[in-house]
């Protein structure tokens, strides 16, 4: 795909900056989700500005160009304007209005779509899907104007970074900074977030960040840890104990010194058996079985759970005093189409048949926009697995050389079900909505009804609730 040159776009002044404001740096913007001429780009972003700007194939002024751009840490990289023929110069005309809206007013010849409705005009808010029938389709999403900066240089944009997590949007970088600064600290780790959400992508990513890299990480599901045999499995034991030839085993913890121990599922253990890890958690002192003198492992534990920390023994919960929570894929639903590309790149690696088949220009799978929309508005319970069951079905089902909405799927995706409406909220319910659940907001905008996580944060600040966990 043709690149215009590179420039950082600030938010005090050059280029796109000076239309923003130091006062607002969140704001309405919209993300490229499809494109079948240029799939390359999806994942780029155009943010709304007080002035009138215009999405087209090109503008004799750059300064009315709604500008597509590539936001990373610290920076966002302006990208050439759009490369397709039946665009119009001016196709689409945008303006920020009131807090969280993008007017729209369709002038082109291609219609303009907004949750699959043909209108002229109509102003978006996050959660809306945009299209240009049959050229580009866009989710209109709530977006700082600029990420934190991030020591470690970014992966190629819509690639998986080096510990193989995918996403551009803000919550997967908050994800990473969260990583970032775990890893670099010698506390140990929980790991909460729903089920297929990338625990283990982030155990290996603090452990790949961390001083202890240079020794491998040692992996374990605490639900595969038979209850009878747990301080065998975590602390080994000595030759001939508890059976004549029984070999000496240095256990986990063993395996683990020097390094990163990750425990999967460690809700999964029984309170008795939480228990057994608490003294080795305080100072790494153990005994393997049989043997008469203590050991020392020098060992960091990063354990994950899809369930509330409060579910474990509130003794345990307390020796991890790093959290870190995964989102689901209802708080980064821009991230559904990166994801898609990289799933079936990687099942068409495996599989010829299916590359030779599907794969398009620059080696990107061929979507049909419909199953776009409805793979990134279905309300996920499984996420990422979800997701690569419902690209399966799509394979497997599609005729042609595009994936696309089968009847069998339409049947299992599913759009979210309307938002409850905010003001119905009050500040003495959502107060004990967050303390019911720990603080944990994607529990709390999901009992309330709420659109996303975005429309939690709006609510809080509107009714003067802080949120003091999560």
């Amino acid at each position: 795909m043709p690149r215009a040159p590179t420039l950082t776009v600030t938010l005090d002044g050059g280029d796109v900056g000076e239309r923003t404001s130091e006062q607002d740096p969140c704001g309405p913007a919209l993300v490229l989700m499809w494109s079948e001429q240029e799939p390359g780009r999806i994942g780029e972003l155009i943010f709304a500005e007080r002035l009138p700007t215009f999405f087209g194939r090109d503008t004799e002024a750059a300064e009315v160009r709604a500008a597509l751009v590539r936001q990373r840490p610290g920076r966002n990289e302006l990208t050439a304007p759009p490369n397709n023929a039946f665009l119009s110069r001016r196709h689409l005309k945008l303006k920020a209005v009131e807090e969280d809206g993008i007017a729209l007013e369709c002038t082109g010849k291609r219609p303009l779509l907004v949750n699959g409705k043909e209108q002229e005009r109509a102003v978006v808010r996050p959660g809306d899907w945009v299209e240009l029938r049959g050229l580009y389709a866009f989710s209109c999403v709530e977006r700082s104007r600029r990420l934190p900066d991030q020591d470690e240089s970014p992966h190629p944009f819509g690639a998986p970074d080096l510990d193989g997590f995918v996403g551009e949007s803000s919550a997967a970088w908050e994800l990473r900074r969260q990583v970032a600064f775990a890893a670099q600290r010698a506390a140990h780790v929980l790991v909460t977030g729903p089920s297929g959400t990338g625990k283990e992508l982030v155990a290996r990513g603090v452990h790949r960040r961390s001083g202890r890299a240079a020794r491998p990480l040692v992996s374990r599901s605490a639900a595969t840890l038979p209850s009878g045999l747990i301080d065998a499995e975590l602390f080994g034991n000595i030759a001939n104990y508890p059976n004549v030839g029984m070999p000496e085993r240095p256990g986990l913890l063993g395996q683990a010194h020097g390094s990163t121990l990750f425990l999967d599922e460690i809700g999964e253990l029984l309170p008795e058996l939480q228990a057994h890890l608490l003294r080795v958690l305080d100072g790494g002192e153990y005994q393997r079985l049989g043997d008469a003198r203590p050991r020392l492992s020098d060992v960091r534990l990063v354990a994950a759970t899809n369930r509330s920390a409060s579910d474990l023994k509130p003794d345990l919960a307390a020796r991890f005093t790093l959290r870190i929570e995964t989102p689901s894929l209802a708080e980064r639903s821009e991230d559904v189409p990166l994801l898609a590309r990289h799933i079936v790149q990687r099942i068409a690696q495996a599989d010829p048949a299916i590359a030779r088949r599907f794969l398009g220009a620059e080696a990107a799978p061929r979507f049909a926009v419909d199953l776009i929309r409805a793979l990134s508005r279905h309300p996920y319970g499984t996420h990422v697995r979800e997701l690569e069951g419902f690209l399966w079905r799509s394979l497997q089902g599609s005729p042609g050389d595009t994936l696309e909405l089968t009847a069998e799927l339409a049947s299992l995706l599913r759009a979210p079900a309307e938002p409850r409406a905010a003001p119905t909220v009050s500040a003495a319910e959502l107060r004990d909505c967050l303390s019911r659940h720990d603080g944990v907001k994607d529990r709390v905008w999901r009992e309330l009804g709420l659109s996303s996580r975005h429309a939690l944060h709006r609510l809080m600040k509107k009714l003067g609730v802080d949120g003091e966990a999560d």
